[in-house]
């Protein structure tokens, strides 16, 4: 894509500031997650103990998926997201407070880590549902791109600035992070528009139903494809929530050392989503995002080997380049294929199975971490994902067979 085209996105004020938006809160969640490892692992020496971390993050997802996907298709979304920054910049606060006071224990921290997981239940489909009201369908593609680029870019730079300034405490990290929430949150404030979105009232009761989300997924082989091939091969596939142990046990590094790779996946993400700014993905978009997701597989297989901490780092950053080639292809097809007034509740189910995939990914990496060992659980995670893509391309072949993002 020429470089005209991709300024064309910027000079959309209000696109310029959800970049700044996804950028600050996502860059929060990553520096609390390098604390929240750290600092668990630390305090328990348990892998276990990792995984109901991100069992923890992913419970709000599931008790809430309904109730914030109709919220999000009845109030204006920027309230919504604003809502949801505010409760996790909130908790991150009481977080930081607790370790500088001496109280706050692994117990208080899943219960924050719960509560986080509420406000991101409810802020996440909102905010994904927001974009494609700020440009046209066809630039919609390019704008995933480049806001995927600014989640990258925090992913990068959120760990290993959470890894420095883990130096200073963990309760250091907090605030920083609830600092990057208020941020957010006065940002999503300028934005001037959309309107809130409506339901129709002329419309069917099934389709003002809380349930329309799931009943519009499951009557499209395409979206139901996408989304459900990011649950399972992620779910198996990945191996985030035990970077901690890999960091420390195999590869012998510390907190900076944890926080590079837990950025190193967003690095190759990054390289990747500046190449599809340029060049668009335009024919065989299905086959791509397949084996962008069987190389994902092959590179988890290759991290769960390898015990140097280059080695490591280079799988870490294939992996995050060939997961970012189906994200792109996955969230532009979710947004493409679902009308307006059903995107909210359509995210918030795309959002419980991204949460599943990788807050329930946590939990499983740490449960056979525990069972199986460390370096078993990552390659049968692995070879896993490759199962999936096989299965994923026999039973969906109208996504396997997907030309263009756009008109089929």
């Amino acid at each position: 894509m020429s470089a005209t085209a991709s300024r064309s996105i910027f000079a959309n004020r209000d696109v310029a500031l959800y970049w700044c938006v996804r950028l600050c809160s996502m860059m929060a969640f990553q520096m609390l997650a390098v604390a929240v490892g750290w600092q668990v692992y630390e305090l328990t020496d348990s892998a276990l103990a990792l995984g109901y971390v991100g069992l923890a993050g992913f419970m709000p997802a599931v008790l809430l998926v309904l109730v914030a996907g109709q919220v999000a298709d009845k109030f204006d979304r920027r309230r919504v997201v604003q809502a949801g920054h505010v409760l996790e910049g909130l908790v991150s606060l009481v977080l930081a407070l607790g370790c500088w006071q001496g109280w706050l224990d692994v117990t208080g921290i899943f219960v924050g880590v719960f509560v986080l997981g509420i406000g991101k239940a409810f802020a996440a489909p909102s905010l994904s549902a927001l974009l494609p009201a700020l440009v046209t369908p066809d630039e919609l593609p390019q704008a995933v791109s480049a806001t995927s680029a600014a989640m990258q870019s925090a992913v990068i730079l959120g760990p290993a600035i959470g890894g420095f300034v883990y130096l200073a405490g963990p309760g250091a990290v907090y605030a920083v992070g609830g600092l990057l929430f208020a941020a957010s949150v006065t940002l999503l404030g300028v934005i001037r528009r959309p309107p809130a979105p409506t339901i129709a009232v002329a419309d069917d009761p099934e389709s003002r139903s809380v349930f329309a989300g799931i009943r519009y997924i499951r009557s499209q082989p395409v979206v139901l494809g996408a989304i459900s091939l990011d649950l399972f091969a992620v779910l198996l596939g990945g191996a985030t929530a035990i970077l901690p142990i890999i960091a420390r046990d195999l590869v012998h590094a510390g907190p900076i050392g944890l926080g590079f790779m837990r950025s190193a996946p967003a690095a190759g993400a990054l390289a990747i989503s500046f190449w599809l700014a340029r060049r668009p993905i335009e024919r065989q978009a299905g086959r791509v995002m397949f084996a962008g997701v069987a190389v994902f597989g092959l590179a988890t297989i290759v991290l769960g080997l390898s015990t140097s901490f280059v080695l490591s780092m280079v799988a870490l950053l294939v992996l995050g380049a060939a997961d970012m080639l189906s994200v792109v292809i996955r969230a532009s097809l979710v947004q493409l294929e679902t009308p307006d007034p059903m995107r909210g509740r359509v995210n918030a189910v795309n959002y419980l199975f991204i949460g599943a995939s990788n807050q329930l990914g946590e939990f499983r990496s740490g449960v056979t971490a525990e069972a199986m060992g460390l370096v078993p659980s990552i390659v049968f995670g692995g070879v896993g994902t490759l199962a999936v893509v096989l299965l994923w391309m026999k039973w969906f072949p109208a996504l396997a067979e997907r030309d263009r993002l756009t008109g089929g």
